[in-house]
Formats: structure tokens, sequence, C-alpha cells
């Protein structure tokens, strides 16, 4: 078993970061609306056509 070594030196997965923001964004969403968020909404939650937009 490995154990992440004491003093600060642990590595940060930051794709893993990034989706717990997002996660966490889209919890906050959720919570603030009335009714169930529409796929369109979901989707501008998580930037969904942003990331379209920047690769095409």
């Amino acid at each position: 078993m490995r154990v992440a070594p004491v003093g600060g030196t642990a590595v940060q997965d930051h794709v893993a970061l990034a989706e717990i923001e997002l996660c966490g964004e889209l919890i906050i969403a959720a919570s603030a609306a009335e009714e169930r968020l529409s796929l369109e909404s979901i989707d501008e939650v998580l930037r969904v056509g942003e990331e379209r937009d920047a690769s095409g």
C-alpha cells in the first residue's frame, strides 16, 4: 500500500478537481431551481457548448 508523503508534496489530479468543481456547480444550480433542470440547463451549467465551440 502506498501512502502520500507528509509535507504537502501530494500530487493533484487536475481532471478530478475540475470534475468535482463542475459537480458542485450542478448541485448548486439544481438546489436553486424550482423545477427539474432541463437538459439545456444542465449543459449550460457544465459548459458543454463552450467545450464544443473551443474544439471546433
